[in-house]
Parts: structure tokens; C-alpha cells; sequence
């Protein structure tokens, strides 16, 4: 009867960590700007966007990442003011420790000066996306 109960309280468990994912994946949340590290063209490897840039940290294996990075590429490709900078977590450990990056994919979005404002874990919205890129660079999206 023990084994029963372990089964229960085991799923129980998953099924309440699943729920809490579902609830905080892909959200974006506002980044504390003054305590906020700012990134450059040289230390990412590519230029900044004239209004926002999105940072996106990737895996190889990771399969929301790739999800992701369509969306953030679609997002980006209608405005050149906006661009959309995929790191590898791997090979860019520096940041990866700098940033507290503990999951991907991870966006950061930086405003024009390259502060970050915004973090975004977990499969990115579209919805919540655009209303973060809407809140940074003063400006409706596409």
C-alpha cells in the first residue's frame, strides 16, 4: 500500500511543478535597470538594433529554442531599427554566468543603449513579445 501512496504523491508532484511551468514559461518580466549590466556590439559579436535587440541564449538540442528563434526572427525581420542576436549558451559562458542564465532558451531585450530591460525564460509568446518591444522602444510593433 506504501508503493501506492509514493505513486500518488509523485505524480501529484508533477502534475503541480507542470502546472507552475505552464504558468511561468515564456513570460516576460522587467529587468531592474540600474543594477542591470549593459551589452555592446563587441561583446555580442553582432550590432546592436538602432531601437531594441533581442538576445536570445540557445542550446543545440533545445527544442523551444528553435521555436523561438523563428518567432524572434519573424518579429525582427519587419523592422530594421530591431535586431534579434542568437548566442550559443555554450560557447558564451561568460554571459551565461553574467546574466544568471540557469535554462534556455532565455531572451534578454535591450533598449537602444543596450541595457537590458527585459528577460524572457522559457518559449517565448508572440503576444508578450511584441508588448515587451512595444514597452522598450516607445513604439508599436508590427
Amino acid at each position: 500500500m506504501t508503493g501506492v501512496w509514493i505513486v500518488v504523491a509523485a505524480v501529484a508532484l508533477a502534475l503541480a511543478f507542470g502546472g507552475y511551468r505552464r504558468l511561468t514559461d515564456g513570460r516576460v518580466r522587467a529587468v531592474a535597470t540600474s543594477s542591470a549590466p549593459r551589452l555592446d556590439a563587441s561583446r555580442l559579436g553582432s550590432e546592436l538594433g538602432s531601437d531594441a535587440t533581442f538576445v536570445q541564449f540557445s542550446s543545440a538540442v533545445c527544442a523551444p529554442c528553435r521555436a523561438t528563434h523563428r518567432l524572434l526572427a519573424e518579429v525582427t525581420g519587419t523592422d530594421p531599427k530591431v535586431a534579434h542576436v542568437d548566442l550559443d549558451a555554450e560557447t558564451h559562458l561568460d554571459l551565461v554566468e553574467e546574466f544568471g542564465i540557469t535554462r534556455t532558451p532565455t531572451v534578454l531585450l535591450l533598449d537602444a543603449d543596450g541595457v537590458v530591460q527585459r528577460r524572457i525564460v522559457g518559449a517565448a509568446r508572440r503576444a508578450d513579445v511584441l508588448t515587451a518591444l512595444e514597452a522598450v522602444s516607445g513604439r508599436a510593433a508590427a
